[in-house]
């Protein structure tokens, strides 16, 4: 019965090429726009170089110092210091990696000036996630213990300082801030998008201007745990708490006395959104709720318009209905032979939106808006995409149908 339905859909959409035009057009627009912007979530918050193992890593990234009426409030980074003596010393993680969240430095050749943005690293950042050298190797904690004056660069800052990209560069000198360090190795960069493994040169964190020897708890640092397993999350996350609770209170840091501190390791969608809310409960269900609508609006515009113009096709087909009303088909066979009849033509403007976002998805990773962008239609936003689409037909599908089905045989052999 269904293939049935799908044959006469088909065989409708040649008959109308208008209506088909218009139909298909608002439904591939429509979708084209999800499936872009499903894409450039994915690329936000799915797992993707170079945080390979984001789905087992919790981020500390930042803190907040508040006084006993919790009016007055200090936030920000964390120090070296501090998750020195409080992350690094966990037991249930694998490795703990540590990083400065952002930094700026220049760099000349030839008279030309390269803007830089710096990251100052230990050891086990380079454990924590998953560069690509395609030069060299990263420093270790021998190269830090010694001091040595060492570098990890992009293959972007080796194309624009290095004339010869071709020849090694493991070993040559790059002049940063009037300082000469050694290259050690050269990495696949990453989008800008990632911000907290981000960078286009990587010192060690006992480098010149990385601050790393303050003696309070706020800094410029944040830190990557890995667990062993997904499931090692919860254990962490609570002896965290436990290490965390342990801190001496009041304290007292750059003037300002504080008498509760809050610091939290968190899966990085939840870091993220607890950038704007404050309130751990209600995260993720404000989140997901303002992305919904974002989306029903999205969709509710054209899924309005496609009501009107699906209405105005079933219509003609009225003479149709009242015929096999005549013969005794019910009104539920007549419902789903029209949303089953939708759902099909919105596929159809799904597999046309697939293809245009595909080569949309490949102009803005070619185009250099984003550095290192890698958007990509993965199997997570397929199925988000057909899921929509599948939505998408019900909305636009199930009104019109309802209303055609409860037509009168009188009527609709009148029509």
């Amino acid at each position: 019965m269904i293939l049935n339905y799908i044959k006469i859909a088909w065989k409708v959409l040649l008959r109308h090429p208008f209506y088909t035009f218009i139909t298909l057009f608002g439904i591939s627009l429509t979708l084209t726009v999800l499936m872009v912007l499903t894409s450039f979530l994915d690329h936000l918050f799915g797992t993707h170089y170079p945080e390979g193992k984001r789905d087992r890593s919790l981020y500390i990234t930042r803190m907040m110092q508040q006084d006993t009426s919790q009016n007055g409030r200090n936030m920000g980074p964390v120090s070296y210091k501090f998750l020195k003596e409080y992350a690094k010393t966990l037991k249930t993680p694998e490795r703990v990696g540590i990083s400065t969240m952002f930094g700026f430095a220049n760099t000349y050749i030839n008279g030309k000036r390269i803007k830089l943005n710096t990251k100052y690293t230990d050891a086990d950042f380079w454990y924590v996630t998953d560069f690509q050298f395609l030069e060299g190797k990263p420093f270790n904690d021998q190269n830090i213990a010694n001091g040595e004056q060492v570098v990890v660069i992009t293959d972007d800052l080796r194309k624009q300082y290095f004339e010869d990209t071709d020849e090694s560069v493991i070993g040559k000198s790059i002049d940063i801030e009037n300082i000469n360090y050694r290259i050690i190795g050269v990495i696949k960069g990453s989008p800008a998008t990632r911000p907290y493994t981000y960078g286009d040169v990587y010192f060690p964190y006992t480098a010149p201007k990385s601050n790393y020897q303050g003696a309070g708890l706020r800094g410029g640092y944040m830190a990557i745990v890995l667990a062993k397993d997904k499931t090692d999350i919860p254990a962490i996350q609570e002896e965290f708490n436990s290490a965390v609770s342990r801190i001496p209170l009041p304290g007292t840091e750059n003037g300002f006395k504080f008498h509760i501190v809050k610091v939290e390791a968190n899966q990085y969608l939840d870091d993220f959104i607890s950038t704007f809310f404050q309130d751990a409960d209600s995260r993720k269900a404000i989140f997901y709720t303002i992305i919904g609508l974002i989306m029903l609006m999205v969709m509710g515009l054209p899924a309005i318009n496609l009501v009107n113009v699906n209405v105005s096709r079933i219509l003609e087909r009225a003479s149709e209905i009242g015929v096999r009303k005549s013969f005794g088909a019910p009104s539920r066979a007549l419902l789903w032979q029209f949303i089953i009849e939708n759902i099909f033509i919105t596929f159809i403007g799904g597999l046309l939106a697939l293809l245009l976002s595909f080569l949309i998805i490949q102009l803005i990773n070619t185009s250099g808006w984003i550095a290192y962008a890698d958007l990509t239609i993965n199997f997570n936003v397929f199925a988000v995409s057909m899921g929509v689409c599948l939505v998408f037909g019900l909305l636009s599908g199930v009104l019109p149908a309802m209303r055609m089905s409860k037509m009168k045989i009188i009527d609709a052999l009148k029509a």
